[in-house]
This record gives structure tokens, C-alpha cells and sequence, in this order.
């Protein structure tokens, strides 16, 4: 009962700092950290009890799903230079340098532990490199690089680890045997993230009800991860695989009510799943000061050395790959930082979260000789302290980093993009007009009235395209608009306070009530 007051009081916990951190300007992964680590400190706080073989497939796969919904399998293409540099090339990189460091630190250490070290600390989390990234205002293509990043390093250090585990746990370890895996691990993976995609395309297309597709939406990324991880595929990358295929098929431009809920519920999820992941990492504390006891401070010089190799290889990486990218590409568009500037806000957006947390405390207890995993408490110690300095230090400190350096998002671009895009949305609305004129007969006065609304719209969005002589009635047609709006929504707002009275009279059909009040509010969102 202890335990589930305690997940109650995270996921609670979840939504209440999401405000909180808005206003402080503390990321809210960051967040949900500091306040797991002080009720890891307060006594009458149970110690959290979670099988860590549970946390990776409850944890991960709905979170990496609902950051690859976001993307396309046009940009994955677009940018898979800097995808591989990053995702696959630093964080094998990134796991060569720690394996050395910390073997150097600890003598006799067998080199497959030593490993296993460096890939569960090597990938970069998706989830708090972006929520960091966008509650500062990043520039939308860091953001981009940081989302893709996340999603595919995952993938390359979840099998090093594996592989390196079974090494040690086994005694035996072949390359090229390793390298094969490598390989059907992630052929397996694709297959079963298309398949799994395929499969849910079919069965939404005979459900009608849009709660009904989005609750099949839930279970796929879970099963994805489940089937490739029981076939000896790579988890994360079916769940990568399937989203992609399946936000590249949602192209259904009519399917309005799907898109609502399933926005929506993905938020919700997000939210929860993130604040539950990131205040686990603080309770977790605990448990692993418990495991070091008195022998933690012995370990504050490893730690610090493996910390230091983990953020300075992923500079000294990153100046380099960036120019490389740029000359694989060939000059194409490519998501690649464009100045040193933004070279130090990736390096320093490097955080380490829920996939690394997962990893050290799912590192067995024994090897199948009988004798207890080397240097384990070690290496679950310097983990969490790779995590710990990773989010709070570089977490709390990149806002500053950001505003020093004189980067951000460019809010009058942003906002001259986004009218660009509704002002192509609105002229092919005209454009089909048209066609609809030359098809079948319209009634003249609905031809021109549907025209003049389509004009209004565009004048309301980028007067300035107007010609000179148009520019005036365009500016005119602008403040009738924002007059016919304002009017509308509190005509809109009237008929809500309505239904809501009806709904609340005797006899009154909630149900039916909350449907029309869905309609209304559908309403209020038009462009």
C-alpha cells in the first residue's frame, strides 16, 4: 500500500510541477529529479521497490514513442549522417573512452565490465535533452537533432550492454559473434516495428471510434518492445521503427477527431510517464547509497573521472562530426550545428536519464560461475552520478549557457513561418474552390461567400502579400475579421454555458451534452 501512495504522490507530483517549472524556468525532468532525491532523504518516504527489468519495458517504450511520433521517416532520411555520427558512432565512442577510464581506476576490472559501464552511461536521453531544450527556446533544428539523437542511441548502447553483461556474466565473448547479433538485432527490430505498424494501419481502419484507435495506439509501442526484445531484437528500435511507419501513414487529412484525441492523450502520457521516470532516478538514490554504504566516498574519484570522460568526449566528438556531416552531405539540408555556438549548446544538452538508471540497476547481482558481478556497486554508484551531474549541473546550468552565448529561438521568424504555412493551407483552399466550381455547378452566392471567407483568412494572415492597392481593403477585411471573431467566441461561449446548464438540469443526458460541448469547443479552435 506504501508503494502505491508513493507512485500516486509522483504522478501527482507530475502534473503539479509542470506550472512550477514554467515560472522558475527549471525544466521539469530536472525538477521531478530534485524532488525525488528529497524524498529519497526523508525517513518516513518508503525506499522504492521496482524490478529493474520491469522499468525499460514499462518506461521506455511508450516515452520513445511519443517523442517518434513527432518525427518522419523523411527527416530520419534527411539527417541520417548526423544521425549515425551521433547516435550510433559517439556512443560507441562514448562507451571505448569510459571502458578505459574506468578500467585504468580500477585494476583487475574485467574489460567486458568495464564496458558494460560505458554504454549504460553513453546515451543522451530523448526526453529531458528535449524538454530542457524546448522550455529555453532552442532553435527548432538543435531541438530536432537532440529528438533524433535520443531516439537511435538508445538502440547501439542497449546492445553493447547486453553484450557486454552476457560477456561477463558467461565468461565467453566473441567480435565477431557480437557483431552478428548487432546486426539481427536490428533487422529484427525493423521487421517487427513495420509489421506491428502494418498490422495496427488495418485494425484502426475498421474501428470508427477515435478513443477505440488511440487505446490500440497505447498497446502497440508495449508489444513492439515486448515481440522484438522476445525474437532477440533491439526493443527501442522497433518502437522507433513502428511510430515512424505509423506517423508517416496517419495522412488522412479528414481524420480530425483521431488527431484531437490522440494529441491529446500522447500529452497526457508524456507528462505522467516523464514526471514517474524522472522522480524514480531521485527515490532510486537511496536504494543505491544503501547498497555503497560507508564506501561511497571511495568512489568520488572514479566517479569523477568518468564524468569528465563522458562530457569531454562528447565535445571534442561533436567538433568534428559537425563538419563532417556537413561534408557527407554535400551541402544538402542537413540538421547539423552551423556555428561553434551551437556546438557547445548540444554538447552541454548531453543529459543522461531513464535508459541509464534502467541499465545499472538491471546489472546482475552474480555470474553464472557463482561469484558476485565485478565491481557492481561501483558501477551503479558512478551511473547515477553520471545521471545526477548530467541533469542538475548541466540540466539547471544550460539556460545560462544558451543566454550567454546569445542563442534561442527566433520568435519573429518562427511566427512569419508559421503564417507562412496557414497562408499556403488557405490559397489551396481557394485553389480547390475552383475546381469544385469547374466540376459541378455552385450557387453564385455560395462560390463568392466561401471566397470572401478564404480571403479573409488570408488577409488576416499575411496582409503584406497583397498588392498595394489591395493592402487597404485587405487591412479593412483584417478588422472586420478580429470584430466577426470576437463576437463568434462570445456567441460560442454563450451556447457552452448552455449546455452546460442542461446538462446539469434533471434529466439532462451528460453524455449527449459533453458531445455537442466537444462540437462547440471544435469550433472555438478554428482558423
Amino acid at each position: 500500500m506504501a508503494q502505491l501512495s508513493l507512485l500516486f504522490l509522483v504522478l501527482l507530483a507530475s502534473v503539479v510541477t509542470m506550472p512550477l517549472a514554467r515560472r522558475i524556468h527549471v525544466p521539469q525532468p530536472v525538477l521531478m529529479t530534485l524532488l525525488g532525491l528529497v524524498m529519497a532523504l526523508v525517513p518516513q518516504i518508503p525506499n522504492v521497490t521496482v524490478d529493474p527489468d520491469l522499468i525499460l519495458p514499462l518506461v521506455l517504450p511508450p516515452l520513445i514513442f511519443a517523442v517518434a511520433r513527432r518525427s518522419s521517416v523523411r527527416h530520419f532520411r534527411a539527417n541520417i549522417t548526423s544521425i549515425l555520427l551521433l547516435a550510433v558512432a559517439l556512443v560507441v565512442v562514448t562507451t571505448t573512452v569510459v571502458a578505459l577510464v574506468f578500467r585504468w581506476r580500477v585494476p583487475g576490472l574485467p574489460i567486458a565490465a568495464a564496458v558494460a559501464l560505458g554504454a549504460l552511461v553513453s546515451p543522451p536521453d530523448p526526453v529531458a535533452a528535449v524538454a530542457v531544450a524546448g522550455s529555453i527556446g532552442l532553435p527548432r533544428r538543435l531541438v530536432a537533432m537532440l529528438e533524433s539523437e535520443g531516439l537511435f542511441n538508445d538502440v547501439t548502447a542497449i546492445v553493447v550492454y547486453s553484450l557486454a553483461v552476457e560477456a561477463v556474466v558467461d565468461g565467453d565473448f566473441s567480435v565477431p559473434d557480437a557483431a552478428l547479433r548487432f546486426v539481427l538485432s536490428a533487422v529484427v527490430a525493423v521487421v517487427v516495428g513495420i509489421g506491428l505498424g502494418w498490422l495496427n494501419s488495418r485494425l484502426a481502419g475498421r474501428l470508427d471510434d477515435p478513443t477505440q484507435q488511440v487505446a490500440l495506439n497505447l498497446l502497440v509501442p508495449f508489444a513492439a518492445y515486448t515481440l522484438a526484445e522476445e525474437t532477440h531484437g533491439s526493443g527501442v528500435l522497433a518502437v522507433v521503427v513502428c511510430a515512424l511507419y505509423l506517423a508517416d501513414r496517419a495522412a488522412d487529412a479528414d481524420e480530425v477527431a483521431y488527431r484531437l484525441v490522440g494529441n491529446a492523450f500522447w500529452e497526457i502520457v508524456e507528462i505522467l510517464i516523464t514526471g514517474v521516470a524522472f522522480g524514480l532516478i531521485g527515490l532510486e538514490l537511496a536504494t543505491v547509497l544503501a547498497d555503497v554504504r560507508d564506501s561511497w566516498r571511495g568512489m568520488l574519484g572514479d566517479t569523477a573521472w568518468v564524468i569528465a570522460a563522458v562530457v569531454l568526449t562528447r565535445l571534442l566528438w561533436l567538433l568534428p562530426a559537425a563538419w563532417l556531416s556537413k561534408r557527407v552531405s554535400g551541402g544538402e539540408e542537413e540538421d547539423t550545428p552551423i556555428s561553434w555556438r551551437e556546438t557547445v549548446v548540444l554538447w552541454w544538452s548531453g543529459m543522461r536519464g531513464v535508459a541509464t538508471v534502467a541499465l545499472a540497476l538491471a546489472v546482475p547481482l552474480t555470474t553464472h560461475a557463482g561469484t558476485g558481478f565485478p565491481a557492481r556497486s561501483e558501477i551503479v554508484f558512478v551511473a547515477f552520478s553520471v545521471v545526477l551531474f548530467t541533469l542538475l549541473v548541466q540540466g539547471l546550468s544550460l539556460p545560462f549557457v544558451v543566454r550567454g552565448l546569445g542563442l534561442g529561438i527566433d520568435k519573429d521568424l518562427h511566427e512569419q513561418a508559421v503564417r507562412e504555412l496557414w497562408w499556403r493551407a488557405a490559397k489551396a483552399g481557394l485553389v480547390r474552390l475552383g475546381e469544385l466550381e469547374e466540376e459541378r455547378p455552385l450557387p453564385v452566392e455560395l462560390a463568392d461567400r466561401l471566397r470572401e471567407r478564404q480571403h479573409d483568412r488570408l488577409a488576416r494572415l499575411c496582409p503584406e502579400k497583397y498588392e498595394e492597392e489591395e493592402s487597404a481593403e485587405a487591412r479593412r477585411r483584417f478588422a472586420q475579421w478580429r470584430t466577426a471573431a470576437a463576437v463568434e467566441q462570445e456567441m460560442i461561449a454563450a451556447s457552452r454555458r448552455e449546455v452546460l446548464t442542461a446538462r446539469n438540469e434533471p434529466g439532462g443526458d451528460p453524455e449527449l451534452a459533453d458531445e455537442v460541448l466537444r462540437q462547440l469547443d471544435l469550433r472555438s479552435t478554428r482558423k
